[in-house]
């Protein structure tokens, strides 16, 4: 019972689509209908600037944490790492977003903030070392997952290497628009770095 109660729980964080609240509430606009159509942080960062697209991003990564960390502290026995995944099931198909959400990039970011910070550290710096030299937010994303899955293998946290593993599938299958993109090099860069 407990497990249902705090998965339903992740379900609904992930599904706070903070995108459109921020475009709605600061700028007026429905980010979905803008750019790539998605409202995640990227498609935020495009068309409403830094500020928007930091605070939805940061709003992303909570929503995984929060999943993840709200059974510490109710003191309740619960799989953390399968109720984090219920935040990124949420935040890809959230209830309040007709279940059309974001790529599960930030919010499984999230998760492993709320598990193991080190590995979110080498996750940080991996995102931004291989965004510094492609300039792909979508290449980037998926080479951190790798990477992600590396690391866990190198700490021995088998737990993290299954979820890592099926998170970095995930967030490849959500990405194989960009996968096409970078291949016939139509996929945007980044101008800012």
């Amino acid at each position: 019972m407990e497990f249902l109660v705090f998965a339903i729980i992740a379900y609904l964080l992930g599904s706070v689509p903070s995108g459109v609240i921020v475009g709605k509430i600061g700028y007026n606009i429905d980010i979905r209908e803008h750019g790539s159509g998605n409202l995640g942080a990227t498609n935020t960062f495009r068309i409403l600037g830094i500020k928007a697209g930091t605070i939805v991003i940061l709003a992303d990564i909570l929503k995984g944490t929060l999943a993840t960390v709200l059974p510490l502290l109710f003191d309740v026995d619960v799989p953390r790492l399968i109720i984090g995944l219920f935040a990124v099931l949420g935040h890809t198909y959230p209830l309040f977003a007709k279940f059309n959400g974001g790529k599960a990039v930030a919010t499984s970011g999230g998760i492993i903030l709320g598990i193991n910070p080190w590995l979110f550290v080498v996750m940080i710096i991996s995102f931004m070392v291989t965004l510094f030299f492609s300039k792909y937010v979508s290449l980037s994303s998926m080479v951190t997952g790798i990477v992600a899955i590396i690391t866990s293998v190198i700490f021995r946290e088998w737990g993290l290497v299954i979820v890592t593993s099926a998170l970095t599938i995930f967030v490849l299958y959500r990405h194989r628009e960009n996968i096409k993109r970078i291949k016939n090099k139509t996929e945007p860069k980044i101008k800012w770095m």
